[in-house]
């Protein structure tokens, strides 16, 4: 039983993958160019979790050791683009997309929120845009969604259990954008203490990639809250742009 005819042709899924960790991206920043995923529903939304969590395997994290895969639960990338794909709006032309960024995904669902839903309800709230859609997935073998309005909660328990902040859940002008973060429950401070645990220093550009902190200027002022506490200290003799920090000697 295939639903193709249900749908619009516009009904992709565009998958970018961004070498950075920057807000506003640019082509310049894309490592390959972007793969587009068709096929009608069911199929569309396995093979685009499959392919996301092919990319992300890729990517590489610094550690308080070493560098380190990163890791995004499993049930909040499958949930998150379920979603986007199954409760889209179908009459606007364009793709589902899939962002992945050096430490976040973002998913943009074409479409404002349905109905009644908001970003402050829409964990504890049920609308489905496509019903007949949704019904009709629910009916196969292994169904991606479970028909029961609890997606994206199953989405940010898997989150909170690695100890992840939560996804944020944004509406746009024309879209819904999740973006779901790969930064740790813990303060910049907390983080960084634990590096110098291991290692003899680190540097602001090291700190930003731990940390998920983008402003060079933001983790200067880590760095200095931490001196202040008579924590951290710079490593003497170094040039402005091989400055680095390491921990005081008790």
């Amino acid at each position: 039983m295939k639903i193709t005819a249900l749908l619009p042709k516009r009904t992709a899924v565009k998958v970018f993958r961004y070498k950075t960790v920057e807000k506003e991206p640019s082509r310049d920043h894309l490592a390959f160019d972007p793969i587009t995923i068709e096929g009608w529903a069911y199929k569309l939304i396995y093979d685009s979790v499959a392919k996301t969590q092919e990319i992300v395997e890729e990517i590489k994290k610094l550690g308080e050791a070493s560098l380190i895969d990163i890791q995004y639960p499993a049930e909040t990338l499958h949930e998150i683009i379920t979603n986007a794909i199954l409760h889209r709006d179908y009459s606007i032309a364009t793709d589902v997309q899939v962002r992945i960024f050096d430490n976040r995904i973002e998913v943009e669902s074409p479409g404002k929120f349905a109905g009644h839903i908001t970003k402050d309800n829409v964990l504890h709230s049920q609308f489905a845009r496509n019903q007949q859609l949704v019904r009709l997935i629910n009916k196969f073998p292994n169904p991606p969604n479970k028909d029961v309005g609890e997606g994206l909660n199953t989405a940010f328990d898997a989150m909170r259990k690695l100890r992840l902040h939560d996804p944020v859940i944004e509406e746009q002008q024309s879209s819904v954008l999740v973006t779901i973060p790969h930064q740790k429950l813990a303060s910049p401070e907390e983080l960084i203490m634990e590096f110098l645990e291991k290692n003899p220093e680190i540097t602001n550009r090291e700190a930003r990639a731990l940390c998920g902190v983008r402003s060079e200027n933001s983790m200067k002022a880590v760095f200095k809250r931490l001196q202040k506490r008579g924590m951290i200290e710079q490593v003497p003799n170094r040039s402005r742009f091989k400055a680095a920090w390491r921990k005081v000697k008790i």
